[in-house]
């Protein structure tokens, strides 16, 4: 059982109050003679036939893709808070004021990706192509049930919180600029996970067991559609990187390319977050066949 309040995370989050432009720009500049992503998320080792530079460059591209995504999904997230928050304008003020603060940081997360995207382009050298455009993942994933949006939400806010405290934290190989975008990112998502467990609870009390199961698949359904958008960044990111470095790769050697980084995506934005124990504790208070269901499904992901 968890002890979460919206007055705890509103007062955490008043605390915490960071602004895109004390994090990137100016004189705060990308380090791309170091990796920005961990190897755990990455995985560019076994892709043995790549040189230690085209190795490098491809962590880098990674981690362009890696803060588009989260920039990608803050389109939905951001409308569906405020939807949230709309009908608790004339009850309870300190969950408004709580729900708001959500969307009000969601909105300066989506300021600080399309900024460090600008740093990336303009330091890395070449352009990155990037799936999209994010208006149409958002309808998309805004046409399912509230409660299968608010699901994915979590997923995606627990999953942020393990990447940073599990891979990120204590790897003193990243450009330091890069991961300090990572720890403001956690801080704020930290406050988003309790909330979002806190609308999924208030969303399920409305809902009749066989529309909680649903709910389940439309979850599982928007995951599919991410593990697709994943696919083809994976095949983005092998043009990428042939366009920064002239790599040029057999068809063997693309297979393998595609199989290890699709895998190593779907761990990164599905397996992580599907097999998060906060988020299998709240699936299970809605029915534990539910979170065993999960369970059987997410080790594809891994």
């Amino acid at each position: 059982m968890h002890a979460y309040t919206y007055g705890d995370a509103l007062e955490a989050s008043e605390k915490i109050n960071w602004r895109v432009e004390d994090l990137i720009g100016g004189d705060k500049k990308l380090d791309f003679a170091k990796p920005f992503l961990p190897e755990s998320l990455a995985r560019v080792t076994p892709l043995g036939f790549l040189t230690a530079d085209e190795q490098l460059a491809l962590n880098q591209i990674r981690g362009l893709g890696y803060l588009y995504m989260f920039g990608l999904v803050e389109e939905f997230i951001l409308p569906f808070v405020l939807d949230q928050a709309r009908p608790q304008l004339h009850g309870d003020d300190v969950r408004v004021r709580a729900l708001l603060e959500f969307a009000s940081e969601e909105a300066k997360h989506i300021q600080l990706f399309r900024r460090f995207r600008e740093e990336f382009e303009h330091g890395f050298g070449s352009r990155c192509e990037v799936i999209g455009p994010p208006s149409e993942i958002a309808r998309f994933i805004l046409s399912h049930h509230p409660l299968a949006v608010a699901l994915l939400i979590m997923h995606i806010e627990w999953m942020t919180q393990r990447h940073y405290k599990d891979s990120v934290k204590d790897d003193q190989d990243l450009d330091p600029q890069f991961k300090s975008l990572l720890k403001h990112h956690w801080m704020e998502e930290a406050q988003h996970a309790k909330l979002d467990t806190l609308m999924v609870e208030a969303l399920a009390d409305a809902c009749t067991p066989a529309e909680i199961a649903n709910a389940i698949d439309g979850y599982l359904e928007m995951g599919m559609f991410i593990d697709g958008g994943l696919k083809q960044q994976v095949l983005f990111d092998l043009e990428n990187l042939k366009r920064s470095r002239g790599t040029a790769l057999s068809e063997r050697e693309r297979e393998e390319f595609v199989q290890v980084q699709h895998q190593a995506s779907r761990w990164t934005f599905i397996g992580t977050g599907m097999s998060h124990e906060s988020f299998l504790a709240t699936v299970e208070k809605l029915d534990p066949a539910l979170r065993r269901k999960l369970e059987e499904i997410a080790p594809a992901f891994c």
